[in-house]
């Protein structure tokens, strides 16, 4: 695992932009990609690039259930909205928010996935240590699923509804093991609500409590985090 702390967030997109063309460039053609306002300044630093997507494939992370592609929180319309329109891929794939039978469409992306293998993963932290939408006490050998979304994951993305009885209960995610199988990954952890899950991975608290901190495990994973060392760090 290794550690990348910035002093601005413009140096911390910007390493994040070449991370990811550096990547392309060296044969990955099939990405994993993430939402959230986290990943909004990084697109809007791709869009301003010459990296082009269009032999590529993506595959995101999760989706609300119950919410269209049209819905404008649905994260189709988020990807489309600041990526896709800009950054077309040859084939962009994510989880049907409105499908009949939510389990059916869980194994159905779930299979999707191991048709393409990911070389390379983005994401995000939550404040309790979801990666995707794996909440805490979620298996480390997790397949993609139908998850009941914690209050504070539903009050941490409030923000983005017109109040907190809009946001979806439940929402689609890769498992944490479909995450791990991504050949390379990229977290990026910005703001000080970040710092104590963080800390926590960092100091390899690895359990089931902090989904992330499975990553701890795998072979090929950079963190770009704003956050400097604390009082009690080394």
């Amino acid at each position: 695992m290794r550690l990348e702390r910035f002093t601005s967030k413009e140096d911390l997109y910007a390493r994040a932009v070449d991370i990811i063309a550096n990547a392309k460039n060296e044969g990955a053609t099939t990405f994993g990609l993430a939402t959230g306002g986290t990943m909004e300044p990084l697109y809007a630093e791709i869009c301003d690039t010459n990296i082009d997507f269009t032999n590529c494939i993506s595959f995101n992370l999760d989706e609300y259930v119950g919410l269209s592609a049209k819905h404008e929180q649905s994260y189709a319309f988020y990807m489309y909205k600041h990526l896709f329109h800009y950054k077309p891929f040859e084939k962009s794939y994510l989880p049907n928010g409105l499908a009949d039978n939510p389990i059916e469409e869980a194994t159905r992306y779930e299979s999707l996935l191991q048709q393409h293998s990911l070389d390379f993963q983005l994401l995000g932290i939550g404040q309790n240590g979801h990666i995707g939408f794996n909440e805490p006490g979620t298996s480390f050998h997790s397949l993609t699923h139908l998850v009941t979304l914690e209050d504070s994951t539903r009050q941490a993305n409030a923000r983005f509804f017109d109040s907190i009885d809009e946001v979806p209960t439940q929402a689609f995610t890769m498992g944490i093991q479909s995450i791990m199988r991504a050949k390379s990954i990229l977290l990026i952890a910005v703001g000080e609500a970040k710092r104590d899950v963080l800390e926590r991975v960092l100091a390899s608290e690895y359990t089931e409590d902090i989904p992330a901190s499975i990553l701890t495990k795998h072979p090929n994973v950079t963190i770009l985090t704003d956050l400097q060392k604390g009082e009690n760090e080394q």
